[in-house]
């Protein structure tokens, strides 16, 4: 889906800087370097992860080298990569995006606050900040939204696959979003075949999972910053039919 729209949906839609949470984008589990490759060709600019980051090996070195991949901050000081990075798209668009992970029924790593109030601090005045905050639960993404209002440009959650219907802007400056949503197959569990999701549930027995087929859609938000403020933030979905994905 995004190799073969994202391009066209970039120039339709005027975006300056695409971002996007690979956490996932391997099988529905991590990502692999090759995955990450390809998806940084095909025009995603900056991508964020979360807690399966780890999973494929490969990938390590990437984090190492890639100033466009990050995992989140909050993991202790060993682990490869980095968690914020400082982009420059040209006449003055510099973008500064921070990368958290929650810890609500998630692993005890680092405080995400404590590292979100560092980071923010020590962040370029000149730099507009959007944070994709990796986490479960719903008031832990809130909170962390309302700690950094004015501080921040843009809070968006991810992890939870279900996109929320809770766009707004904190103080006329912080845009927030509890969760993204998934780019996958429509019909599935959380991206996965329903029927062994469901035989999982139905049995309490460890299941193989795999990726559910049919029909995909993107989705995610769309986000306007100017002036050091989130003009607009919106709730977004791009979907393909039948028909045209036969076509």
């Amino acid at each position: 889906m995004v190799r073969d729209h994202l391009p066209r949906l970039r120039q339709e839609l005027a975006l300056d800087a695409v971002l996007a949470n690979v956490e996932n984008a391997s099988g529905g589990l991590g990502v692999s370097a090759k995955n990450a490759a390809e998806l940084h060709l095909a025009g995603v600019d900056i991508m964020t992860s979360g807690n399966h980051v780890w999973k494929f090996a490969d990938i390590r070195p990437v984090l190492d080298a890639e100033p466009w991949l990050l995992r989140p901050a909050n993991y202790p000081a060993p682990a490869p990569g980095r968690g914020a990075g400082l982009f420059d798209f040209g006449g003055g668009r510099v973008l500064m995006v921070i990368n958290l992970q929650g810890r609500t029924f998630m692993d005890p790593i680092d405080c995400p606050f404590a590292v979100a109030e560092r980071l923010v601090r020590e962040a370029p005045d000149h730099a507009n900040i959007v944070v994709d905050f990796h986490a479960e639960a719903t008031s832990e993404k809130r909170a962390l939204a309302h700690m950094l209002r004015e501080k921040v440009q843009a809070v968006v959650g991810t992890h939870t696959h279900v996109q929320t219907n809770d766009a707004c802007i904190l103080d006329r400056r912080t845009g927030f979003m509890t969760d993204l949503g998934m780019c996958g197959p429509v019909d599935s569990c959380l991206g996965m075949d329903s029927e062994i999701i469901v035989r999982k549930f139905r049995t309490g027995q460890p299941q193989r999972f795999e990726l559910a087929k049919g029909p995909c859609a993107l989705n995610g938000a769309l986000i306007e910053l100017e002036e050091g403020r989130c003009r607009s933030i919106s709730a977004w979905t791009y979907a393909v039919s039948n028909e045209q994905e036969g076509s």
